[in-house]
């Protein structure tokens, strides 16, 4: 599988092929703080990051979104959401680590649940903090 990247000004063109797997993790996760069009917007504003994951045939297979911020210390790209086969190998962990560095972080992170915080222990992930919240 080759991770790729897509720019902004092609996320719309993109949708289609990026949604489906959004919803997927968004649906996982069990969480709904943003739907899937909101996802959308932070996308098509360039404030969030859009990555695929595409095999031999060149078809989708996985998509992640991504954020980078700063902290005194460090810059974080923080996958905020994770569908479909994208970090499913060594391989792909690297592209993903690969594409990090190239906007400049020095760190990955992400909101997720037990199940995949497991699978992400593979690649040296450790786990921060378990977030917990309520509406009031």
């Amino acid at each position: 599988m080759k991770i790729q990247y897509i720019d902004v000004k092609h996320v719309n063109v993109m949708w289609p092929h990026l949604e489906p797997f959004i919803t997927l993790a968004i649906e996982a996760s069990g969480i709904y703080e943003y739907s899937a069009e909101q996802f959308k917007v932070r996308l098509i504003d360039g404030v969030w990051n859009a990555l695929v994951a595409v095999d031999d045939d060149n078809q989708i297979q996985g998509a992640a979104v991504v954020n980078f911020f700063n902290r005194p210390d460090a810059r974080v790209g923080f996958i905020v959401a994770i569908g479909g086969k994208l970090i499913s190998s060594s391989d792909t962990f690297e592209q993903l680590k690969a594409f990090m560095k190239t906007h400049g972080a020095t760190k990955i992170e992400g909101n997720a649940r037990e199940s995949v915080a497991r699978l992400w222990k593979r690649y040296g992930f450790n786990e921060k903090y378990r977030v917990v919240g309520v509406s009031i």
